[in-house]
């Protein structure tokens, strides 16, 4: 299921399940041991799927999407590289998807989540907690002032390593509505190494998960922008990984 792309609540529509990455990739090692080994079943949506309540749209605060101050309430910045990362989230005629939650989580600039279980030799960010959130306006805009994250190592194969990502996170009408993907960055090489983005077969899929440059929004002598737009349904759609089926 997916995001209903009109602005009423409705039932949710079924994804096209061919398109999106293989759940099974001997190369994604841990992809073995959690892909299906019994077809998927698609079943209709609830209603409370498809009306309510939602989650989290009112409790936003001034420095929800500013990653680099809202770990500390400004009192110190988060180290690194500032960057800007904005877009609009569409639906497959390219109209705004207004009042939607979108929701990001990072690593800091040394490639270390903020987590008990990553043991990564990169050093904490005491100003950086590495997640933001904010509500598209009624253009379907949404921005994120934020550190560039670092690649990191992951025990995959000999020695991988995961490019520059940003997981993205988008809510609909109601709680069970919710898309998940990860942002890459025009210029990495790593994005052509990684075992994960490997599973998306179809290259102009992948390239848009990468978000290209936009020196138009970038400020001179502060940070440089990325822009990546999210679209939920269609053949330019983004592609997401939660589930097969889209929700």
């Amino acid at each position: 299921m997916t995001l209903t792309p009109s602005r009423d609540a409705g039932p949710l529509i079924p994804r096209n399940r061919s398109i999106h990455p293989v759940p099974y990739d001997p190369d994604y090692k841990t992809s073995v041991t959690r892909a299906p080994n019994l077809p998927l079943l698609s079943m209709e949506s609830t209603p409370s799927e498809e009306t309510g309540p939602r989650f989290g749209h009112a409790r936003l605060g001034p420095l929800d999407n500013n990653l680099i101050l809202n770990w500390t309430r400004g009192a110190a910045p988060a180290v690194g590289e500032r960057i800007l990362v904005h877009g609009r989230v569409l639906d497959e005629n390219a109209r705004p998807v207004p009042q939607t939650l979108v929701e990001i989580w990072q690593a800091n600039a040394g490639g270390r989540y903020r987590h008990v279980k990553d043991s990564y030799f990169a050093p904490l960010d005491p100003n950086f907690g590495g997640c933001g959130r904010t509500l598209t306006d009624d253009e379907g805009r949404y921005q994120f002032l934020t550190i560039r994250p670092g690649a990191y190592p992951w025990p995959n194969r000999g020695n991988d390593w995961r490019p520059m990502h940003i997981h993205v996170s988008v809510f609909g009408h109601s709680f069970g509505q919710r898309l998940i993907t990860q942002l890459y960055f025009e210029g990495d090489p790593l994005i052509a190494h990684c075992p994960i983005a490997a599973t998306i077969k179809d290259r102009s899929a992948l390239d848009r998960l990468v978000a290209p440059l936009d020196f138009s929004m970038s400020r001179p002598l502060d940070y440089l922008a990325y822009k990546f737009d999210i679209v939920l349904r269609g053949r330019r759609q983004t592609m997401f990984e939660n589930k097969l089926e889209g929700m």
